[in-house]
């Protein structure tokens, strides 16, 4: 994609988020805390949820990507090998390394604003490695560009999910194209 989604402030869910939320992973949000990014047809592609489930479980998961076309589309990515090269560019260019680990300090600072997990990891294989290209997308479009290098990579090699309209249908929303 030639140009991201640009970021989107942070938002209380409203029932259509939450009902759109429904329709994206097919179940009710579980700590849900915020909407952290909507994608460009308005819809929730990020949220944020609490650091520890509504059961006292700890969830390190901070942002969450919940977009259908967007989670396939970084599906792709990962079945491609992405995820491996990044992991080796990480052990041999110090820079991207020392950047990739700024995201990290950046995800756990942000979740332990909201409430401290001691010795839970951040998510997505940081500091060291990519696990999961899905939370560091989440990431990226959560806190904007120049945040997390790695997800922005990602998120540049994505086709422009929203351009076929909303992957949700809500009365009267979506992106209607």
């Amino acid at each position: 994609m030639e140009t991201p989604p640009p970021p989107t402030p942070r938002t209380e869910p409203t029932d259509a988020d939450v009902e759109a939320f429904k329709q994206q992973l097919g179940r009710p949000p579980r700590g849900l805390r915020a909407i952290a990014h909507r994608c460009p047809c308005g819809q929730p592609d990020v949220v944020e949820t609490a650091p520890r489930l509504p059961d006292g479980t700890p969830f390190p998961t901070l942002y969450y990507l919940t977009c259908p076309k967007a989670n396939s589309a970084i599906g792709t990515l990962e079945a491609n090998g992405v995820m491996k090269e990044m992991t080796a560019r990480l052990e041999s260019d110090p820079e991207l390394a020392a950047a990739y680990r700024a995201a990290h300090e950046d995800y756990i600072r942000r979740r332990d604003e909201i409430e401290e997990l001691t010795g839970f990891p951040s998510a997505g294989g940081m500091p060291d490695r990519v696990k999961c290209l899905h939370v560091l997308v989440a990431h990226s479009l959560a806190a904007g560009p120049g945040v997390n290098p790695l997800g922005d990579e990602a998120l540049a090699m994505l086709p422009e999910w929203w351009r076929k309209g909303s992957c949700v249908t809500l009365a009267g929303e979506g992106c209607g194209q």
